[in-house]
């Protein structure tokens, strides 16, 4: 695993178009669309909710989920809560993006014109998902820019894991399970971000989606 703050996985980094400043294979306008994923208790949604405070500029897509809220989760801020149903409604309809089942349990996703619409709009978008939904975006829009974001070392994760409380016995040791997958994969990604500190991590990111270039792209 990678020890620094950030670090990318190609040496050349894809530029803009020197005459507009736009993105010239993606036609959105100079916006750009990042992706964020990385194992399990890792800090996802903190480091995207310190974003979503601070530069309010950019914008944070919400996943739709089948699993039920914890505490203090709002329906339509953190997640969009709905049920088994509503869920197969939206693959049949093609409204998703991306989805996955995730640690064998709930379902995740991502509406796919919320995100669309605000590229279009040329507001840099921001999805905070798992590693089995940033693959599938890669397929779909591979111009998007992928990060990584890691722990500062495995004890921590855990620790981090069961700090927060929110599952049983059994669920912590299904998502360990998963997080080493999710570890192993993180040379798929443009571009690491250690987790040590959320709002330095958040400040990386932030830095990243707002560049010209996206680090690590070819």
């Amino acid at each position: 695993m990678s020890t620094d703050l950030i670090t990318t996985q190609q040496e050349t980094g894809r530029e803009m178009d020197s005459d507009t400043g736009n993105d010239a294979e993606s036609g959105t306008g100079g916006a750009r669309l990042t992706v964020l994923a990385g194992p399990t208790a890792v800090g996802k949604g903190t480091v995207a909710a310190d974003i979503r405070e601070r530069f309010p500029d950019i914008w944070i897509s919400v996943s739709a989920t089948t699993r039920k809220a914890r505490p203090n989760e709002v329906h339509g801020v953190h997640y969009l809560f709905v049920s088994d149903e509503e869920f197969d409604r939206m693959i049949a309809d093609d409204e998703l993006l991306e989805w996955a089942v995730v640690h064998k349990a709930a379902r995740y996703g991502t509406p796919r014109r919320q995100v669309l619409d605000k590229l279009a709009e040329g507001r840099p978008a921001l999805l905070e998902i798992d590693l089995q939904g940033a693959r599938q975006v890669r397929e779909t829009m591979p111009e998007a820019q992928f990060v990584f974001l890691a722990p500062p070392s495995w004890d921590e994760l855990v620790r981090r894991l069961v700090g927060r409380g929110t599952e049983t016995a059994e669920e912590r040791e299904r998502r360990l399970q998963t997080a080493t997958l999710e570890l192993a994969a993180e040379k798929e990604f443009d571009v690491t971000i250690v987790n040590a500190s959320v709002r330095e991590a958040a400040d990386q990111l932030v830095k990243l989606i707002r560049s010209p270039s996206i680090s690590g792209k070819s």
